[in-house]
């Protein structure tokens, strides 16, 4: 069943005010940005990989104390 004009309208509302998004890019024929394209392709769930090592590594910098290193 499609969507009805209002509900594409309701859900773009929700999404704005709700659903943050980042950009990441891999340049075509580098060999490094390639393979971890690859790699992160082949984890099935890539938002939710790269969540899990964002979780990880701000675990490992005890709790994100030094979020702003620039690191």
């Amino acid at each position: 069943m499609a969507a009805t004009d209002a509900q594409r309208r309701a859900k773009a509302k929700y999404q704005r005010n709700n659903v943050k998004s980042v950009r990441l890019s891999f340049y075509a024929g580098n060999p490094e940005d390639d393979a971890m394209l690859a790699w992160l392709k082949s984890r099935g769930n890539m938002t939710g990989y790269l969540k899990d090592l964002v979780r990880e590594d701000m675990e490992r910098r005890a709790g994100g104390a030094d979020m702003d290193d620039g690191a």
